[in-house]
C-alpha cells in the first residue's frame, strides 16, 4: 500500500510562489504514476497536475499551465508541486495522490482515478 505525505503549504502573497512536496513509502516509487489535486471550500476536487511514472510526461490543468510545475525524484520517492504566480484563486487544500503500482495507467487526470491519497496540505493566497 502506498503512503503519502505532503510537505511544503502555507500562506503566501498573491503573485508569490510555493513548493509543495510529497514524500512516498510502499511500494517501489517509479512504479506509479502520481498527481496533486485541489479542493476549495465549497467546491468539487480539481485536478491540477499529473506525472507518468519516469516523469517523461506531464500534464496540467489549463488554469495552472504556465505558472505550476510538476516533476518527481524516483531516488528520493518525492514528487513536487512548484507553484508560481499564485493568485487568489489558487486558494485550496491540495492533495497528493497516487495510482496503484498494478496499474499500467501512466498519466490520471480525473482525480476519482487515483487509488491512494495524502493528507492534504492548506495552500492560501492573498490578495
Amino acid at each position: 500500500q502506498v503512503q503519502l505525505v505532503e510537505f511544503g503549504g502555507g500562506l503566501v502573497q498573491a503573485g508569490g510562489s510555493l513548493r509543495l512536496a510529497c514524500a512516498a513509502s510502499g511500494p517501489t516509487f517509479s512504479n506509479y504514476a502520481m498527481g496533486w489535486v485541489r479542493q476549495a471550500p465549497g467546491k468539487e476536487r480539481e485536478f491540477v497536475a499529473t506525472i507518468s511514472r519516469s516523469g517523461g510526461s506531464t500534464y496540467y490543468v489549463d488554469t495552472v499551465e504556465g505558472r505550476f510545475t510538476i516533476s518527481r525524484d524516483n531516488v528520493k520517492n518525492t514528487v513536487y508541486l512548484q507553484m508560481n504566480s499564485l493568485q487568489p484563486d489558487d486558494t485550496a487544500f491540495y492533495y497528493c495522490a497516487s495510482k496503484s503500482p498494478l496499474s499500467h495507467t501512466d498519466v490520471v487526470v480525473l482525480p476519482e482515478r487515483y487509488d491512494y491519497w495524502g493528507q492534504g496540505t492548506q495552500v492560501t493566497v492573498a490578495s
